[in-house]
């Protein structure tokens, strides 16, 4: 989904020298199973580039250090490819809607079906304190790990501070955002906040990136200082035509603040592409 809200060193193939991560957290235990074997998870730092591809046929050209890309619609023979060509995977999903078109969406209990999306028509807000949803969470955290993602990336994280059709306060969403983060470590999976900007300061100790729409086109990207701060990277996106006609002017401010900014077409479906890193 892309909101705004108004109110991954070259990639380390395996070398702890170029950001792979230190491997020294210990994973939480999951839901159900054992906790990972190793313990540990790849985490990237300010310095790591990207790419975010969501549609259309998957560009693998760029020498980027980690491709961002779509759980469900992007097979692991395409993952382990990436792998091979030096890259780290970080799988999007949405953890917080329910996506009509997908084949997993009747999971989730009729009860816990809010309120239809702002422009995505084909997608609604979940409760993100029901079971089924957490259950479908998890599942998707799973199969992540099955296809052999470095980290995901869960969105529509922040139902709270939208009109879900539920009575979500800001504790039910962070406690959900918790969840996600210690189901992902898990499985040894990095795992990134997806916008939700005011829960930042809470939440920034137990996920590893940020991944964020539009703080160059909304002025919100102080809010994103926690986790440079922090050397942990945040990766955003622009999208608005007049930041693309401007692009050295948001390119200077990305650089300043640390962010790593791709200006990007809505559909995130490989049209083109503006790095800042390249300017």
């Amino acid at each position: 989904m892309v909101t705004g809200l108004v109110a991954l060193l070259t990639l380390a193939a395996c070398s702890s020298e170029q950001g792979s991560g230190s491997p020294d957290q210990s994973a939480p235990t999951p839901s159900g199973e054992p906790t990972d074997p190793t313990g540990e998870w790849w985490r990237p730092d300010t310095v790591t580039t990207w790419q975010w591809q969501l549609d259309g046929e998957l560009d693998t050209g760029y020498d980027v250090d980690v491709y961002d890309v779509d759980l469900l619609d992007t097979d692991a023979s395409t993952i382990d490819a990436l792998h091979d060509d030096g890259r780290r995977v970080v799988c999007y999903f949405s953890a917080g809607s329910l996506e009509s078109f997908r084949d997993d969406a009747g999971e989730i209990d009729d009860e816990a079906l809010g309120h239809v999306l702002d422009d995505f028509p084909d997608e609604r807000w979940v409760d993100v304190r029901d079971d089924s949803v957490r259950d479908r969470a998890v599942e998707r955290i799973r199969l992540a790990a099955d296809k052999g993602c470095d980290g995901v990336e869960p969105d529509n994280v922040d139902a709270y501070d939208n009109d879900s059709g539920f009575d979500l306060t800001a504790e039910d969403q962070a406690d959900f955002n918790r969840f996600l983060a210690e189901e992902a470590h898990a499985r040894g999976l990095a795992v990134g906040l997806k916008n939700d900007l005011v829960q930042i300061p809470d939440l920034v100790d137990v996920f590893d990136f940020a991944v964020n729409e539009q703080c160059h086109e909304f002025d919100e990207c102080d809010a994103l200082a926690p986790f440079t701060d922090g050397g942990k990277p945040v990766f955003n996106a622009e999208y608005a035509p007049g930041l693309l006609d401007d692009a050295d002017a948001v390119c200077a401010d990305a650089r300043e603040r640390s962010l790593r900014t791709l200006l990007l077409p809505v559909e995130l479906d490989g049209a083109f592409r503006i790095s800042c890193d390249d300017r």
